[in-house]
């Protein structure tokens, strides 16, 4: 917990969101150079986004698994720095145009690689070890893998009822039908998890802790859902009977339909919680700090019925509360986490954050309504949390800022002290000078971008999650710029 309670800083950027030859970003030489700008720049902290395998809408958020990882970061030319490509595979590959991920076209051409790379692959105890270890949730996903290409996506409860309802003899025979396609998925987990290592030891080396992000729901069309169907609101045919979601709020006056199966709390508490802890084991051995998105979601959390078209019929239903979090400190002790208390956030959530002593989240695009605002941080009532300019469902602090009503406006102008033209670094500044322990900034807001820069819109489910940094766009000038605002406010990361 200690990287959470000293004064640190670091940048939000998704790895898939970094230049690259190949049309996305990933853990190859892309990743190294950001490592090397962080440390430049005097930052401690790197944020993602989930790491886990996307699902239709590409949405980290709306993933396969909540364990595996999303193959689509795999550098090639780690693949043929470590033999399991030929150099003039990747040199056939036409040099990718600088701009959004292209999803379909990258995964299209990543197949091809890792099909290749798959043939002339010789297993050894080391993949065999790695399996082992993480058998828990390895070889449900394997398998849920190989039967969701066969199928091709369609929801799993749609599949034949014995592998649906996992029938022991209708998985045994998928499992000697599908024997290669399970191998060449494992293969893949083995890759990312080997390179990711890798990565990790880059950023340790460099002074610099990795911050996750754990959605606190997986989506039904999921190796975990179709693998713990007791743990989840299912009805006889597999379909979820309710969903979960938020009701409206800033984001949306219709609030937002998730559409992921809610937990079925209870039957999770009989068993001691193992399938949260598991996930939390998991992130760990990731990360050095997880935020758990939603964390409302544990004191109460809004229940939609399945039928309805958007989520403001719902109703708030009691979380686990107290009883996860102390299962989870037995397991644990204290673990880094952040707590994304965004929302319609009540004493009881707050109660709940502040007693197992969980960092929550202030964000500054939410501050300048008037003096009293929780996020102005003359209102911060300790360090014990993290000053964000904004995340990844807000609007870029330039993008934010041409759309703020003249009002809110006139009011961070006189709170900032500046007319607002470069709002970005206006911003970063305020989130260093707070007493948070933690200021965490996206690089959009750094590289003072417009709202083309944005990653998400809530709600919203075409044209996100595709954004790319420019090749080169991160300057020498940047960095010092930065490291001088760093070391101003005592943020500066340990030499």
């Amino acid at each position: 917990m200690a990287i959470l309670t000293q004064r640190s800083s670091g940048i939000l950027l998704h790895p898939s969101s970094l230049p690259g030859r190949y049309g996305i970003g990933g853990f190859g030489p892309e990743s190294t150079s950001f490592l090397d700008f962080l440390a430049a720049a005097g930052q401690s902290l790197w944020q993602m986004l989930p790491l886990t395998p996307p699902g239709y809408t590409n949405s980290p958020y709306q993933s396969l698994s909540a364990f595996a990882g999303n193959p689509l970061l795999i550098s090639p030319e780690w693949m043929a720095s470590e033999g399991y490509l030929p150099q003039s595979l990747l040199d056939s590959i036409p040099e990718t145009p600088v701009g959004r991920v292209n999803f379909q076209e990258v995964s299209k051409q990543w197949g091809a690689l890792f099909h290749a790379a798959y043939q002339k692959f010789r297993a050894g105890s080391d993949l065999e070890e790695f399996a082992q270890r993480n058998a828990f949730w390895l070889d449900d996903y394997a398998l849920f893998a190989a039967l969701f290409d066969q199928h091709k996506g369609q929801p799993w409860n749609s599949w034949e009822p014995g592998i649906a309802r996992r029938q022991p003899a209708a998985i045994a025979a998928a499992k000697k039908q599908l024997r290669q396609q399970v191998g060449y998925h494992t293969f893949l987990q083995y890759l990312f998890f080997r390179q990711f290592a890798a990565l990790r030891a880059e950023a340790t080396a460099r002074g610099i802790g990795l911050i996750g992000d754990l959605p606190i729901f997986v989506d039904h069309n999921s190796a975990d859902v179709w693998a713990n169907q007791r743990l989840f609101t299912l009805d006889e045919a597999g379909a979820p009977t309710v969903i979960a979601g938020v009701p409206p709020d800033y984001f949306s006056t219709t609030g937002q339909r998730w559409g992921n199966p809610l937990y079925r709390w209870e039957r999770m508490k009989q068993e001691g919680y193992g399938w949260w802890i598991e996930r939390l084991r998991a992130a760990f051995g990731l990360y050095d700090v997880v935020r758990i998105d939603h964390f409302r979601g544990f004191q109460a959390y809004w229940e939609i019925p399945a039928t309805e078209a958007t989520a403001i019929n719902g109703r708030w239903v009691p979380g686990p509360g107290a009883a996860l979090f102390r299962a989870l400190q037995k397991a644990f002790g204290h673990p880094a986490i952040i707590a994304e208390d965004l929302g319609l956030i009540t004493p009881e959530v707050e109660a709940l954050r502040d007693r197992f002593q969980l960092p929550g989240m202030k964000v500054m695009q939410f501050a300048f309504s008037d003096s009293g605002n929780q996020y102005l941080p003359h209102n911060f009532t300790t360090p014990n949390c993290v000053a964000y300019t904004g995340t990844h469902d807000n609007d870029t602090a330039h993008g934010w800022w041409a759309a703020l009503e003249r009002k809110s406006k006139r009011f961070a102008q006189h709170y900032l002290g500046h007319r607002g033209d470069h709002i970005g670094w206006d911003l970063i500044r305020l989130a260093f000078a707070s007493i948070a322990n933690t200021a965490i900034f996206p690089v959009q807001d750094l590289l003072e971008l417009d709202s083309d820069g944005r990653m998400n819109i809530p709600g919203s489910q075409d044209g996100n999650w595709n954004w790319r940094m420019e090749p080169n766009a991160l300057t020498p000038h940047i960095a010092e710029r930065l490291r001088e605002l760093t070391e101003t406010f005592g943020r500066l990361a340990p030499q």
